[in-house]
């Protein structure tokens, strides 16, 4: 390779660089700290079994969970971890027992916001959840409105339980948007 050809390719590198770094630059933050609360029975039940899986028990789950239960869930969100905390949107799609023998879950769900700076925005969240780890990651692939385009990952942890049946998450959403031309600031809700 002669060094015509070796300059060629090194500017060709530094052009693609300097592209993704301009393309980052344009990008603004968005953090969120929200509370997800999933109740899987009894009165104000938000997670209901849509499919009873066929596949084996999975013998790290409570008893007669199998591999591919799926679960509808339509959470509420709120602002702090107690549920008379003030509502802030709703966490609604499905996770599934997608292992055969560990507690993991995959979760595809769409959070609604309905106050604070992003009301009617939403974002969508996909991933494993690995239910025995203390923080579990998931991604971000995207979103509506003001958080259209929206790209990073949720820090996803248990809080507490309130009861066998009412888990409480706490989601931590570190992600970009593509900034507009009017706002370069970061919209924090903690």
């Amino acid at each position: 390779m002669g060094s015509s050809s070796v300059a060629k390719r090194q500017l060709v590198l530094f052009a693609a660089a300097l592209v993704l770094a301009v393309a980052s630059a344009r990008r603004r933050p968005v953090h969120l700290r929200l509370y997800m609360h999933d109740i899987t029975g009894g009165p104000g039940q938000t997670a209901v079994p849509l499919v009873n899986g066929t596949g084996p028990l999975n013998p790290s789950m409570p008893a007669g969970s199998r591999f591919g239960d799926t679960t509808a869930i339509d959470d509420l969100l709120t602002e702090g971890p107690g549920v008379e905390s003030k509502p802030v949107g709703r966490a609604q799609g499905t996770y599934t027992l997608a292992s055969l023998r560990e507690p993991v879950l995959v979760v595809t769900m769409t959070v609604a916001l309905t106050a604070g700076p992003y009301n009617g925005s939403t974002l969508v969240v996909a991933g494993r959840d690995s239910v025995l780890d203390e923080t579990r990651e998931l991604a971000v692939v995207g979103g509506t409105g003001q958080l259209r385009r929206a790209s990073g990952h949720v820090l996803w942890r248990t809080a507490k339980l309130e009861s066998a049946v009412h888990w409480v998450l706490e989601l931590q959403v570190h992600a970009s948007v593509p900034a507009d031309r009017h706002s370069h600031k970061a919209a924090i809700i903690q």
